[in-house]
């Protein structure tokens, strides 16, 4: 059972990837030329600001999977019960102090882009954070009931649910902008759907898996322990936001909403391209945390790492070599015009951001292990060193001197130092890694060039022309990527899914 939930949990992932794709391909560049620039970097601004204030999950959202995770294995019923409850509490007044600290927020919006904003644009900002506050802090108290899910291992269930909300959401929201609403009608959207996911989760908790929960006395002990465990989870997110979302933040300060609209069209790309590597490790903590409970060998948790690299980066290799050759053409014709810087900045994302995308199960073996203190410590410096050259390359440079500020320290942290980590402290053979990725990279690579150099004689001017190109490039690296680049074990999955959809 809890094989099958694996497969087709991720499987319903690039579902939902695919989805998101087509929806994207589709829906953005509506949204974009209804909203406008300065509407678009209005709504992007105020979600990077409240992304600020999602961290105060302080990592208990990855602690309530592991520990129920670790007590299933142990088959211990009660302490998960006292564990729900003693999460319940926390939530409740994580939610409380959320409420709070976005109201201090929003009275400071004015000083923080006063200088920047418009009247009306700083007007509009404020309504959209303020019911942003809204959601995100009655979230967070009900959104335990979705990790008690996953520990469960009921991925199909989350990814079913996931799926209606993704179609039901794109429906209301076109029609929306059709008669021409704007960015406050899109966030009023997304609160309602958010809240009903979360009711249907806490209906599939008590009635589908029986979950209980007991409110007792607070074991500090054990809350001295997930504390722990959650501090390094919650600097990491920390530090993430930070790395991610200060761009956006810097560039309303400096440069306004219309550099906030092209750096944030290089975001959304970006962030989808992390999800299509995400959707195969965000399902494996229960298992790792399983395997290292029940004291797995080494060598088992260095081939899981490597047969997932591989997986993940057959999958991001594609998406990479397209984007590398026919991104700008894409940006052009989905975006429209305004958004041509867009390319170089995604382009200075991706291609150092796919080393640590195929590696990340490296988070979910350190979160399993609770060895999460030198990443945690290390994600610190290198986003501190990235804001410290984001500020006055922003202002000379803005979004791509943002970009290339993260993107250095990309490569210093967690490409370099983090690959000799893993091989050196987590006995994870990152030797034998880089061999089978180099090993399936010839494909990429001279598909790239030699399509690039072909492309120099074309131009692509409408969608027609993009889909048919793109179509083209996929019929010649599918099946050289295939004969050369994937091995037996990657080959029969694809073989098995065929076969299970036939």
């Amino acid at each position: 059972m809890a094989v099958n939930q694996l497969k087709a949990g991720a499987a319903l992932n690039y579902v939902i990837l695919g989805l998101n794709a087509i929806t994207g391909l589709l829906y953005t560049p509506y949204m974009l030329r209804m909203l406008g620039q300065s509407e678009y970097g209005i709504y992007s601004l105020a979600a990077s600001v409240i992304a600020y204030l999602s961290m105060l999950d302080f990592g208990f959202g990855n602690a309530v999977i592991r520990y129920t995770a670790k007590y299933r294995a142990e088959g211990k019923k009660e302490e998960q019960y006292e564990l729900f409850g003693m999460f319940s509490k926390l939530y409740c007044a994580i939610g409380l102090l959320t409420m709070l600290a976005g109201m201090v927020l929003y009275f400071f919006l004015d000083s923080l882009f006063g200088d920047t904003l418009s009247a009306v644009e700083l007007s509009r900002t404020k309504i959209i954070v303020l019911l942003m506050v809204f959601n995100l802090a009655f979230s967070f108290p009900l959104s335990i009931y979705g990790a008690i899910i996953t520990a469960y291992e009921n991925f199909v269930f989350l990814r079913v649910v996931q799926i209606a909300r993704i179609i039901l959401n794109l429906a209301v929201m076109i029609a929306l902008l059709s008669f021409g609403f704007k960015a406050i009608a899109m966030v009023v959207v997304n609160t309602i759907f958010n809240f009903l996911a979360l009711g249907i989760n806490i209906l599939y908790c008590y009635r589908k898996l029986d979950v209980k929960i007991k409110f007792t006395p607070i074991k500090w002990t054990l809350f001295r322990e997930i504390a722990v465990y959650s501090f390094w989870i919650f600097l990491n997110v920390i530090m993430d936001r930070i790395y991610w979302s200060t761009g956006q933040f810097i560039l309303g300060a400096t440069a306004g909403t219309i550099s906030v609209a092209v750096f944030s069209v290089a975001i959304q790309i970006e962030g989808i391209y992390m999800t299509f590597s995400t959707a195969i490790s965000g399902v494996f903590l229960p298992k790792v945390t399983a395997m290292v409970t029940k004291k797995g060998s080494q060598k088992e948790v260095s081939d899981l790492f490597i047969r997932t690299g591989r997986i993940q980066y057959c999958i991001l290799a594609f998406i990479l070599s397209g984007f590398i050759v026919f991104g700008q053409d894409f940006i052009n014709v989905w975006a429209g015009k305004g958004y041509h810087d867009s390319y170089l900045i995604t382009l200075v994302f991706l291609i150092p951001l796919t080393i640590p995308l195929i590696q990340n199960l490296g988070i979910t073996i350190l979160q399993a292990r609770n060895q999460m203190k030198f990443r945690s410590l290390l994600y610190i410096t290198i986003a501190l060193f990235s804001l410290c050259f984001q500020i006055p390359l922003a202002k000379y440079y803005e979004g791509i001197g943002c970009a290339w500020a993260i993107s250095g320290a990309l490569v210093v942290g967690n490409i370099l130092i983090l690959n000799i980590y893993y091989h050196k402290k987590q006995s994870i053979d990152m030797i034998s890694f880089w061999k089978n990725i180099l090993n399936m990279s010839m494909v990429p690579f001279v598909m790239v060039f030699v399509t690039y150099l072909f492309k120099k004689h074309i131009q692509i001017n409408s969608i027609l022309e993009f889909a048919m190109a793109i179509i083209c490039f996929s019929i010649v690296y599918i099946p050289l990527f295939w004969k050369f680049s994937m091995n037996q074990y990657e080959r029969n999955l694809i073989y098995n899914l065929l076969k299970r959809n036939n």
